[in-house]
C-alpha cells in the first residue's frame, strides 16, 4: 500500500476514522484523570561490610552481588513483611481486621494476609556497583507510603538482627553443654593426677628420680672400684706364702728378718772356712738362721692369713653392691615409671584443659553475638511523606491516548477497506501489463475543505450535547 492509497482510504472513511480517534482519546484522557492519585515513598539502605566487632574478621561473602541479591530476597520474605505489619500495627486496626475477615474468612493470619498486599507494592531494588539497597512503595495515602517504607526497613534490619542472633544463640547453648562435659572430663583427669600423685608420695617439685639416677651411677662406679679391689686381693691371695708375693715383698718385718737372715748367713760362711760344723759359734750362729727362717715363715703365714681376710671383704663388698645396684635400679625404674605415667595424666591434664580454653573462648564469642542488637545494615535515608503524586502522569497517558486512537482509527479503517474493497485511484487497478491505462475520471462533485469538514464535525458535537442537557429533567 502506497502513502496515496493511504490517505485516500482516510479521505473517504474520514467519519468513521475520526469517532474511533475521539472515543479513543476521550476515554484515555477520561480514565486519566478520573484514576486516584498514587504516591510513592523512598528509602535507602547501606550493608556495612567492614570486619565483625566480635569476631574481629571479614566475611568474604560481604560487598558482593550474590550477598546484596539475598538481602534484597530476604526484605521481600514473609518473615519481614510480618514484622512489618506488626510495627503498622494492622493486625489491630479496625478496618484491617475487617477486611481480612471479609476476604480470607479467618483462614489465614492477618499478619501473612496483610504482609502479602504490602509486598504487591513494594519495590526493592540493590544498587548496581555499591551497598545500597533502595525500597520504594506506591499507594494512594501519601503519609500511609511512608510509614510502610519505614516499616519494611525497620523490619529487616530486625530480621537481619535475629538471623545473626538465633544461629549464635543455638551455637552458645551447644558450647554451653560442650563446657560443661570438658569441665567434667578435665576434673576426673586433675582428680587421676591428684590421687596418683598421693599414692606414689609425688610433688610437683619432687626430684627423687634425679637424684637416685645419681646414686645408682655411684654405685656402679663403687662397684667396679670393689671389682677392681678383689682382682687384685685374688691375686695377692694367690701368691700368699712365696717370697713373691707382693704383700711379702713390701712387709717391713719380713724386709727385716731377711736383712737379718742374710748377715747371719753371711756370718755362717766366714764361721765355715775356719770352724767346724760342731764348733759352738757355727751351732749359734746356725741355730740363730733356723729361728730366723722360722720367724720368716711365721710372718708369712700371718700376711697369707690377711690376705685372704681381703679377697673375702672384697668379695662381700663385690656382692653387698651388686645387690644394691639391683635394688637401685628396681627403684629407679620404678620411679621413672610413676613419671611415665604422671607425665600421661599431666598430658591428660593439659590436653582437657587446652579443649576447655578453646570451647570457653568460643563460648564466650557466641554469647556475645547472641546478645548483639547491632545490625551491618543502617537506614541511609528514611522515607518521607510525599507531597506530590508520583502517577497518574496526566500529560503522558493523554499522549498515548492520542496515539493510540490515531493507531486505532487508521488500523480500523485499512480494515474495514479490506473488507470491502473499493477502486480509489488508478492504483487499485490490477491489470496485464500489456493493457494500457486510458482514462482517469475525476469526481463531479468538488471536495469539502479539511476546514469545513471539522467545523462539521463540531457543529455536531455541540448539537449532540445540547439534546444530552435538555433530555435530563
Amino acid at each position: 500500500m502506497t502513502l496515496q492509497q493511504f490517505l485516500q482510504i482516510l479521505r473517504v472513511r474520514y467519519k468513521l476514522a475520526v469517532i474511533v480517534f475521539v472515543i479513543t482519546a476521550a476515554i484515555g484522557t477520561t480514565v486519566t484523570l478520573l484514576l486516584p492519585k498514587e504516591y510513592q515513598a523512598t528509602t535507602s539502605l547501606v550493608v556495612d561490610v567492614k570486619a565483625d566487632p566480635i569476631a574481629g574478621m571479614l566475611m568474604p561473602s560481604l560487598g558482593s552481588p550474590a550477598y546484596m541479591t539475598t538481602q534484597a530476597e530476604i526484605i521481600q520474605s514473609d518473615r519481614v513483611a510480618t514484622r512489618a505489619v506488626q510495627l503498622l500495627q494492622l493486625d489491630r486496626a479496625p478496618f484491617a481486621v475487617a477486611r481480612w475477615r471479609e476476604e480470607t474468612e479467618g483462614r489465614i493470619p492477618i499478619e501473612n494476609y496483610w504482609g502479602d498486599t504490602l509486598k504487591r507494592n513494594l519495590q526493592v531494588q540493590p544498587t548496581r556497583g555499591s551497598n545500597i539497597i533502595t525500597l520504594s512503595y506506591r499507594a494512594q495515602d501519601a503519609k500511609f507510603t511512608a510509614a510502610v517504607v519505614n516499616a519494611f526497613a525497620q523490619a529487616y534490619i530486625g530480621v537481619s538482627i535475629d538471623l545473626q542472633v538465633e544461629p549464635a544463640s543455638q551455637y552458645a547453648a551447644w558450647f554451653d553443654d560442650r563446657l560443661k562435659s570438658l569441665r567434667a572430663g578435665m576434673e576426673r583427669a586433675q582428680a587421676k593426677l591428684s590421687a596418683f600423685q598421693q599414692e606414689q608420695g609425688i610433688v610437683v617439685s619432687d626430684a627423687r628420680a634425679e637424684q637416685e639416677a645419681q646414686r645408682l651411677t655411684a654405685m656402679v662406679g663403687q662397684l667396679a672400684s670393689a671389682q677392681g679391689e678383689k682382682v687384685e686381693t685374688v691375686v695377692r691371695q694367690r701368691n700368699t706364702g712365696t717370697e713373691l708375693s707382693p704383700d711379702v715383698q713390701q712387709n717391713p718385718i719380713v724386709l727385716s728378718l731377711k736383712g737379718e737372715l742374710a748377715r747371719a748367713e753371711t756370718r755362717m760362711g766366714e764361721l765355715a772356712s775356719t770352724v767346724g760344723s760342731n764348733h759352738p759359734q757355727r751351732v749359734q750362729v746356725q741355730a740363730q738362721i733356723d729361728g730366723i727362717k722360722g720367724q720368716i715363715a711365721s710372718e708369712m703365714q700371718r700376711i697369707s692369713g690377711g690376705s685372704a681376710t681381703a679377697a673375702r671383704v672384697s668379695t662381700q663388698r663385690e656382692a653387698e653392691l651388686k645387690a644394691m645396684i639391683e635394688a637401685q635400679k628396681k627403684q629407679v625404674l620404678a620411679l621413672r615409671e610413676n613419671q611415665d605415667k604422671l607425665a600421661v595424666l599431666q598430658r591428660d591434664v593439659e590436653s582437657a584443659q587446652r579443649s576447655y580454653d578453646i570451647v570457653a573462648q568460643r563460648m564466650s564469642q557466641t554469647t556475645l553475638e547472641s546478645q548483639s542488637n547491632q545490625a551491618n545494615v543502617r537506614v541511609l535515608s528514611p522515607a518521607v511523606e510525599p507531597l506530590t503524586p508520583s502517577g497518574p502522569k496526566v500529560p503522558r497517558n493523554i499522549l498515548m491516548a492520542v496515539l493510540g486512537g490515531a493507531l486505532l482509527a487508521a488500523g480500523l479503517a485499512i480494515g474495514l477497506e479490506y473488507l470491502d474493497r473499493r477502486v480509489r485511484g488508478a492504483d487499485d487497478l490490477v491489470t496485464p501489463e500489456a493493457i494500457p491505462l486510458l482514462l482517469v475520471l475525476r469526481s463531479a462533485r468538488p471536495g469539502i475543505p479539511l476546514k469545513d469538514r471539522l467545523l462539521r464535525i463540531g457543529d455536531f458535537f455541540r448539537k449532540r450535547k445540547r439534546r444530552m442537557q435538555t433530555a435530563t429533567p
